[in-house]
């Protein structure tokens, strides 16, 4: 048995192919792992559960056909769905965690978090996060009309990190971005210290590979724009992988 973790999705209905891989993974590869985690970045933007779109309908039923089968699935917000809430997680059956989350994860203790809070460089990120991922301004936002909210989401997705001025699609980040806003090893090492962790797991920053730390070893799972990006682990070690994503 395998436990699989996937971020950064950013699933949209204007991107069917990374939906398509997504829906044929759940229905079918997923079937067979032990737990699945979902690193945060799920969609592309959530702006709240009562956003009652037919894509997110969809998303929602599969997500629950998956947790019905009997596999566990778990959820850590991301920096673009930090307003999932608790009616999603009752109507999916997918279990919401705190970031960070420190699991056991056969025989090793490894802590799971988006990856965004690692990212220390990037200070202007960093203070704007604190703000609106207050407790007070989340409960505030989320009697917001929907509208409203649905404005606020396109100008913030508009002028995030990667995208031009009048972009209506997130577009992958370049080599000096994704230099730029990478974790740092600082942030990374008192994250080990502070869990008593020797192993890590996270996304946002796009850049997929396994690095060896002073304090334990850091997996970095891909983005799903190009291709899907999969971290199977299991008792004999991790595997991490690309899909190539569902054309029409």
């Amino acid at each position: 048995m395998t436990t699989k973790f996937i971020s950064d999705l950013h699933l949209s209905a204007d991107r069917p192919d990374i939906t398509g891989l997504f829906v044929d993974f759940l229905r079918h590869e997923a079937r067979s792992a032990e737990a699945l985690y979902i690193l945060g970045d799920l969609f592309e933007y959530w702006i709240g559960d009562d956003d009652e779109t037919p894509f997110h309908r969809h998303i929602k039923s599969e997500l629950k056909s998956f947790t019905q089968s009997g596999i566990p699935c778990y959820f850590i917000h991301g920096n673009r769905d930090f307003l999932v809430g608790q009616r999603f997680s009752d109507e999916t059956g997918v279990e919401l965690l705190p970031e960070p989350s420190v699991i056991e994860l056969y025989g090793v203790p490894t802590v799971i978090l988006h990856g965004d809070t690692l990212c220390t460089d990037d200070t202007s990120y960093q203070r704007f996060r604190k703000i609106i991922r207050h407790p007070w301004l989340l409960s505030i936002a989320r009697t917001f009309p929907l509208a409203l909210r649905r404005k606020i989401a396109t100008f913030l997705r508009d002028n995030s990190s990667g995208n031009s001025e009048n972009s209506q699609e997130t577009k992958p980040l370049t080599e000096a971005e994704l230099a730029k806003y990478d974790a740092t090893p600082h942030a990374v090492d008192a994250l080990f210290q502070d869990t008593g962790t020797v192993q890590m797991i996270h996304g946002h920053t796009h850049r997929p590979n396994i690095h060896e730390h002073p304090h334990g070893i850091r997996i970095v799972l891909g983005d799903w724009y190009d291709q899907g990006s999969i971290l199977d682990v299991d008792a004999s070690g991790t595997t991490l992988r690309s899909e190539p994503l569902i054309k029409d």
